[in-house]
């Protein structure tokens, strides 16, 4: 917080409120200080709203994935909770800096040269995972279906609905015929012709 002051201003409205962050199975509650800082909450603190977020979740939302927000669980005060959830979305901790101070500039750097390569690293590894996972469900296993074959299934599903219409209609027509025509009336059909 010490490296974002602007996210002091937006806190100190809500300055003695409490906000419960849960992420899978870990929880802890945070309490806002009246100079907007923050600090852990006590135990027996009662939470004036609650952040429920699943682990996948989290992971997508430190991938910036902007349709993760919509599935975040806000107990509570939403506008606490929004505002307490923008702070957190938009503040930069250079950890560089703060590691700096205990093993150096030069060790930090290399430490933090090394989290931005692995962050990378990783990010582009679960982008190529999840299309090689989605092509082999589509071509070998097929649990996905292919937007072409969809849209083939939805067309012959329509033009046997339409075919069906004109059968029915064709259908009525033919009984009210057979029903005006009096030679026809009272003649059955036998079903094993």
């Amino acid at each position: 917080m010490a490296q974002n002051g602007w996210a002091n201003a937006m806190l100190q409205p809500f300055a003695t409120k409490t906000v419960k962050i849960n992420v899978g199975f870990i929880s802890t509650s945070i309490v806002i200080l009246e100079n907007g800082n923050l600090a852990i909450a006590t135990e027996n603190s009662t939470a004036d709203a609650t952040i429920t977020i699943s682990p996948s979740l989290a992971l997508r939302l430190m991938a910036k994935d902007e349709a993760a927000k919509l599935q975040v669980v806000i107990e509570g005060d939403t506008h606490l909770a929004g505002e307490f959830a923008k702070v957190l979305t938009d503040i930069v901790w250079d950890y560089e800096e703060d590691l700096s101070k205990f093993i150096g500039e030069i060790a930090a750097y290399k430490f933090g040269s090394i989290a931005r390569d692995t962050t990378k690293s990783v990010k582009e590894t679960s982008v190529k995972l999840t299309e090689m996972l989605s092509e082999y469900w589509q071509e070998q296993m097929p649990l996905i279906a292919k937007k072409q074959h969809v849209e083939e299934f939805n067309t012959e599903v329509d033009a046997l609905r339409a075919d069906v219409a004109r059968f029915e209609k064709k259908l009525a027509k033919l009984t009210q015929s057979v029903s005006q025509h009096p030679d026809l009336k009272g003649t059955a059909v036998d079903s094993t012709d």
